[in-house]
């Protein structure tokens, strides 16, 4: 008989710089909701960030006609230059800003620029200012290219906003580079012009003279109440050390066709991402592009967009009521993105959960309702610090079931007790 010589194979050694980069629990989370789904559960989602809606005719139209001319080939790995004029020159009248194609750089999706903008930028040891609660991709880079992570933490009781005096007290001469993020994942602020003229104010004085604001605006068209979105490029003296992020993929629900931007503040800067393009992934789908020019120019865009805000702001309104209404849960109202941030200290007590990590995790594995910690908007510095983020891009109807369910869980200290007996045996 065969004697067969199994090999073990040996483990991997990964490299420290991958062992520090952290995630977007967003996604994470996927196995926890197939494993509760596996049992025979349906898991209401309200952990990702994506709009319910399809992408809109006009724009899926012209993606479908530029496959079949043959707009299927490698192409500038800057972006097609009709959608860099296109981006230049929608993003420059609506902020007032002359801005040449030159400096605008084409990637795929608007998460690319982030982490890239601190491969450019940083050098070890150089600091790196961010919003805590913000968007985990922020701060997740830090760590992988040596920077100093300096989270910028944001209270309720200021509204999840940050001020001039804030900003003002982390910047020292080796900050690098400044993340804003407005219309805000995942509290919902948006900044007043006000607010973003004290913050420049500020920077103009105190910030290294190099330092580069990179001010994420993927949420631009997302607001409710008539709220405006303004841009502290468009503030006097800012535009010259703003970079500009947005994309396609929360004002078209198009999270799919992975085209975002950004608008480097000079020609220069532009040409060190575009030669970051060529290393990473070549160049982005040309049919995809011509799709994003379509909708930043078409007038029927504002249609679907006004359309999808209308159904955002109906979702908004019901479930900011009805969190304020169960016992230990309170919850501000957001006035742009499409998240609520409500606070759950109440119930994690009323339960005996130690914080809402816990309270996620009995949440969808009791309730299989998929929410985000608040340990998944940032690290550093969020113990004591107890909120859920909920994605109101689900339908109304699973919004209601949701909202019901975490009234319910937030009475069950019996279950969670069970919960967490359970958690301990496996």
């Amino acid at each position: 008989s065969m004697t067969v010589l199994y090999e073990e194979v040996a483990a991997p050694t990964f490299s420290r710089r991958v062992r520090v980069l952290g995630t977007e629990n967003a996604f994470k989370i996927g196995p926890w909701i197939r494993e509760v789904e596996a049992q025979g559960h349906r898991v209401i989602r309200c952990n990702i960030g994506e709009p319910d809606f399809d992408l809109p005719a006009h724009i899926a139209d012209e993606v479908k006609r530029r496959i079949d001319v043959g707009e299927t080939h490698y192409t500038d790995p800057q972006g097609i230059e009709p959608l860099r004029i296109a981006i230049a020159k929608t993003a420059g009248e609506k902020r007032g800003i002359r801005i040449t194609p030159d400096r605008v750089v084409v990637f795929p999706g608007a998460k690319p620029p982030i982490g890239f903008a601190q491969e450019v930028y940083c050098d070890p040891g150089d600091q790196v200012i961010y919003p805590s609660p913000g968007f985990p991709i922020y701060e997740s880079f830090t760590r992988y290219v040596e920077a100093v992570p300096m989270p910028l933490h944001l209270y309720e009781e200021r509204g999840f906003s940050c001020g001039a005096e804030e900003i003002g007290a982390l910047l020292t001469p080796r900050t690098r580079l400044l993340y804003l993020n407005f219309p805000s994942n995942p509290t919902g602020g948006v900044a007043s012009r006000e607010q973003l003229k004290a913050i420049a104010n500020r920077i103009r004085w105190e910030a290294p003279h190099d330092m580069r604001i990179y001010s994420d605006e993927v949420y631009e068209d997302i607001l409710f109440d008539g709220a405006r979105h303004e841009s502290i490029a468009s503030i006097p003296g800012m535009e010259s050390r703003t970079i500009i992020a947005g994309g396609v993929s929360k004002s078209y629900a198009w999270t799919g066709g992975r085209v975002g931007w950004a608008i480097f503040p000079t020609a220069d800067e532009a040409a060190m991402f575009r030669t970051m393009n060529i290393n990473y992934f070549s160049c982005v789908p040309a049919y995809n592009q011509w799709g994003a020019k379509v909708a930043l120019e078409s007038p029927e865009s504002a249609i679907s967009i006004a359309r999808m805000n209308a159904e955002f702001q109906r979702r908004r309104d019901f479930v900011v009521r009805a969190l304020n209404e169960i016992p230990g849960i309170t919850c501000t109202t957001p006035r742009g993105a499409f998240y609520v941030f409500p606070n759950i200290a109440g119930a994690c007590r009323n339960i005996d959960a130690l914080d809402s990590t816990q309270f996620q995790r009995f949440l969808l594995y009791r309730y299989h309702v998929a929410t985000l910690d608040r340990r998944s908007f940032g690290v550093i510095g969020s113990e004591g610090q107890h909120y859920l983020r909920v994605s109101i891009a689900t339908s109304f109807a699973d919004l209601e079931q949701a909202v019901a369910r975490i009234a319910a869980a937030a009475q069950d200290r019996a279950g969670f007790r069970s919960f967490l007996e359970q958690e301990k045996r496996s």
